[in-house]
Parts: structure tokens; sequence; C-alpha cells
């Protein structure tokens, strides 16, 4: 194999949108200036202190400003040439929700960052051709461990950062303690000085890989720990400069809307940048006036409780607000309900995310219909002008509050996982059925590779709603904790159509991806 031939194939395996600077994240914060400044100087201390900790883990619970936080130190070691490379997790976005091609996106940045750990990366790739089949420690190993320590020369005294935002948000328990424990191994790089920089809410299981990490190998901070009043402020300079922004733009008097109205937001927020941040997309929606918008969310209902409880209040009044009105009569509450919580379901539950046409026929609904009802979510929901961007959920957060029947406690917006990813199920099986033929793509010669193939080709013989029923369909039937048993809808779907699945795959270039869901169906088979 070529040197071009190894980066080809290193760059294939990569998580597109992982880094903190890609496309996927342009439009996300960094820290507002003079906000954050101890905690800013204590992480960069650490990653200059030769003697320091090799991880430092910050942990806090949703919606403090963890990724917020990442992006901007991230940004201040990639301007110091320091980063050695940044993965971002991100549940329901596709190769962002595990750590299958984490090592290998690690490889890809890390090759730019240290030009002479190239040709060992390289290497690795060409005498280990199976690497990116391969468990998560021994890519490790071959494309990070051993390319940094064999490089030539005197050890290197700068600090190189590796940077891993929301490890929470990696799918699999086991996957999470498995990375913490290799990354530990940095320590032992001798040829550089190697650091990792962690944020994740502080899961059991999180919690449990770092206790099985020498206490002297990582740092913690805890972001919700720190003194309420250093955090009322940050988030009171952060209102103030949004709603100013909003006055400007509507023209109000200058001062509006007056201090009183500020501490009360701020008062709300108790400590939750997600909560300031998601009220000032609230009062700032075009599709409404911002002072009616900012009066209905200071409405006396404050209930001075959990910081998730006055979060769980903003996010109802923002979905009753947007989507059921009270005037309405209750069969077309019902009708209303039963959208929103088809539709925000999908898109909450979707493993990867889609554009509004294709998510209309995953859903089986006419696209005018989701148009409509993503159209006053805006403060939530990321929806783009373009029909052909994905719709994406701004926070996390808001996918904790919809499944969880306890904080969620209005039936017209709380949604039934278990019941969506049996939907989901349903819906990809029917367009597999519908679209997946055999010879799919017609070739103009025989051993013509997918990768020769015009721009435009693949996607035009198998459209993102079909790619995504192929990639995904097993996993959704997982969640359903559905049993399988001769010639039911799973057998019979196969029996037709399991060679036209995996000439899918292998068109979309995720072959690999049929293995595992083959033996995941093996797994979930009932024997009578």
């Amino acid at each position: 194999m070529t040197r071009g031939g190894s980066q080809d194939k290193l760059d294939g395996h990569c998580a597109n949108g992982a880094a903190f600077n890609s496309r996927l994240w342009e439009h996300e914060s960094h820290c507002f200036p003079d906000t954050r400044v101890d905690l800013l100087k204590q992480i960069i201390s650490w990653s200059k202190d030769p003697h320091g900790a090799c991880i430092f883990w910050l942990n806090g619970i949703a919606g403090t400003g963890k990724s917020t936080i990442a992006r901007t130190v991230a940004r201040t070691w990639s301007d110091q040439k320091r980063l050695g490379a940044s993965f971002f997790f991100s549940t329901g976005r596709g190769d962002l929700g595990h750590a299958g091609k984490l090592f290998a996106t690690f490889a890809a940045q890390l090759v730019n960052a240290l030009p002479a750990v190239r040709n060992y990366v390289y290497k690795a790739i060409e005498e280990v051709p199976d690497i990116f089949e391969r468990g998560l420690s021994d890519q490790w190993t071959y494309l990070i461990l051993q390319p940094l320590s064999n490089l030539k020369g005197p050890p290197q005294q700068q600090i190189f950062i590796l940077v891993i935002d929301a490890l929470d948000e990696c799918e699999g328990d086991d996957d999470a303690r498995l990375l913490l424990r290799l990354l530990s191994d940095s320590v032992h790089v001798n040829t550089i000085q190697l650091r990792v920089f962690v944020t994740s809410r502080p899961e059991t299981q999180i919690r449990f890989g770092f206790r099985l990490i020498p206490e002297a190998i990582h740092q913690d901070f805890v972001l919700h720990n720190i003194s309420q009043s250093i955090i009322q402020h940050d988030i009171s300079n952060f209102l103030r400069h949004e709603l100013h922004l909003i006055q400007r733009e509507n023209r109000f008097s200058e001062g509006w809307p007056g201090e009183r109205m500020v501490e009360l937001l701020c008062q709300r927020a108790h400590g939750l940048f997600i909560y300031a941040s998601t009220a000032c997309r609230f009062i700032r929606d075009l599709s409404w006036d911002p002072e009616q918008q900012l009066s209905l969310l200071l409405q006396d209902d404050y209930v001075g409780q959990s910081p998730t409880r006055e979060l769980d209040v903003m996010y109802t009044k923002i979905l009753t607000h947007s989507t059921i009105r009270s005037e309405q009569l209750m069969q077309e509450k019902k009708r209303l309900s039963s959208e929103f919580r088809r539709v925000i379901g999908f898109i909450i539950i979707l493993f990867d995310t889609l554009p509004v046409t294709m998510l209309a026929k995953l859903l089986g609904l006419p696209p005018r219909t989701v148009r409509i009802r993503l159209h006053c979510l805006h403060s939530v929901l990321d929806v783009p002008e373009s029909d052909e961007s994905p719709v994406r959920l701004l926070h996390p957060s808001l996918r904790d509050f919809l499944l969880d029947q306890t904080r969620c406690s209005d039936t017209q917006f709380w949604i039934d996982q278990n019941k969506v990813h049996d939907d989901l199920f349903v819906n990809c099986v029917k367009l597999m059925t519908k679209h997946l033929q055999k010879g799919i793509w017609v070739l103009r010669l025989p051993g013509t590779l997918t990768c020769e193939a015009e721009d435009g080709v693949v996607q035009k013989c198998l459209p993102l709603d079909v790619q995504y029923a192929c990639r995904y369909w097993v996993y959704h039937l997982q969640r359903c904790n559905i049993k399988l048993y001769n010639d039911d809808r799973v057998h019979q779907f196969l029996r037709k159509h399991f060679l036209h699945w995996l000439e899918a795959l292998s068109l979309i270039g995720k072959m690999s991806d049929g293995i595992l869901m083959v033996k995941l169906l093996q797994s979930m088979l009932t024997v009578s």
C-alpha cells in the first residue's frame, strides 16, 4: 500500500465533524468574555505544568457549560499549536455517538499537528491492514501509542493535549471505561508530553472508570460546585449582553428590559447556562413579540427547587406556547400532541441527523406537516432554512427532559422511547422493502469500485432516508426489546432482501457495520 493509500484509508475511517473547529460546531458558543475566568486559568495552567496530572476531568450536570469550555480551551491550544486532536461526542449524530472512530480521528489530526509522527502512523496502517476493524485497544496501541513512542530525537518539552468532550454521550458504558483506561497510558509516552482533557456528566460508569485509574494520573474539577455567586455573575453578564442585542434589534428603549427582569431570569437559570441561552433564543424568536416571550418566561410560578426543575418548567412553557394552545378544541390538541410526539420523538431518538425532506419520508408524513411542526421550535431545535440541511437538537438536555416521565409530567409532550424505536424499526423495514432490489446500482463494468462512482450516483439510488434505514434498523430493533422468531417481520425481510441490504451497505461504505448487525441479530434470535 502506498503512503497516499494509507492516508486515504485513515481519512476514510474518521468521524466527520468530530473536531472542535469543524463546520458542525461553527455556530456553537465559546466562553463569553470575562466569564469562567478562574476556571479557564486553572485549565490552562494545568496544560502548561510539566508535572501536572495526565488527565484533567471537567465534570458537571447537564447545562453547566462543559462543551462551551471545551471549545474555548481547544481553540486556545490550537492557536498555541499545542492541540494534538479533539473529539466532540454527540448522541444522535452518527459516528459522533460512539467510540468506533475515535482513535482513527485522533490519528488523522495528530499527523497534521505533529508531522514527525506521520510516517509511523502510515506504517502501522500498512503493517496492520485490518486495524480499523480491530478493537479500541489495538487501535490505540498501533495508531497512537506506538507511533508517538517511536519518535526520534530528544524528548520534546512542549505539552500536547487531546480533547474529548461529552464522554457521557459515547454509547456503551464499557467503551467509556475502556477509553479512560487506555488514555491513562498517555503517561507512559516519553518522547513527548501528552495530556488529555475530558468533559462529561458525572455518570456512574465514568466515575467508576476514573476510580480504576491511580489518583495521581487524573485531576478532577466539579463544575457545578463552583461558587453560586461566581456562576450567577457569569450568567448575568451573558444575559445582559444577549438582551442588549435583542433591545437593539427591536429598537426598544435604552435599558430594556430593566435590572429587575435580568435578575429574575438569572434566578430562574439556577446556575444553568443552557437555561440562559435557551431563554434568550426563545425571547429573540422572530415569530413572536419579545416582550410577550419574556413575560411568559417570568410568569409567577417560580418553584426554587433543583436546577433541572427550572429548566423543565421553561421547556414546558416553550413547548406549550409553540405547539398547543389552551383555546384549541380537545380533538385538535390531541392531533397536535400526537404529531409533536411523533416528529420530535423521531428527531431525539435518531442515531444520525436527517434533513426535513428525508425525515418526512422516514416518518411517512408530508414534508409540509413536518415543517409546520418544527416552525415554532427554533429556540430548542436547529431548524435550517434549507430542506437539505439536517435538523438538530440544540442541547441534549431537551432529549433528557422529553424522555423522562418524572420530569416531563405533561403527557402531551412526554415521549415513550420504546414506542419510538419500534415505530422507527417498522418504518426502516418498510423503506428498505420498498427501495432495495438486486443491482440497485447499475454498474457500467463488473468490478467497478464504489469510490469510482460519479458524485451523487450512490445518493440517487440510495437516498439518505434509505441509507439511514440500512445502517440503523437493527439498532432500533434492539431497543424495542423484541425477540426474534421464525417467519416474523425481520425473518421475512431478510429472506427476501438480505443480499440487497448487504449490497446497499457496501455501496455506502458500511459493510463492516453489516457484520456487527448480523451478529447482533443472531444474539436476539429466540430458539424455539
